[in-house]
């Protein structure tokens, strides 16, 4: 799997997400992901978590072997 697919499914279904893909072993199977969205606010990190991998229809453990993630809602104080 490419990182630009992993992008476009969050993307799809976190349109305002800031996404950053890292391709760890250079495999295109191992990746960490770095996912800003209001969709995560007031949510616990494992809740952001699993909003990603449904995000990703089903892939995960497939197609894409491992995603280490690294999410939160973006910032909201006036100085960011």
């Amino acid at each position: 799997m490419e990182a630009a697919e992993i992008e476009a499914f969050i993307k799809e279904a976190m349109p305002d997400a800031q996404v950053q893909i890292n391709d760890l072993a250079g495999d295109g199977n191992h990746y960490s992901a770095r996912v800003i969205s209001k969709a995560f606010k007031g949510l616990s990190r494992v809740r952001q978590h699993q909003l990603v991998y449904a995000a990703l229809k089903g892939r995960m453990g497939g197609v894409l072997h491992a995603l280490a993630l690294e999410t939160s809602a973006p910032d909201d104080s006036p100085n960011s």
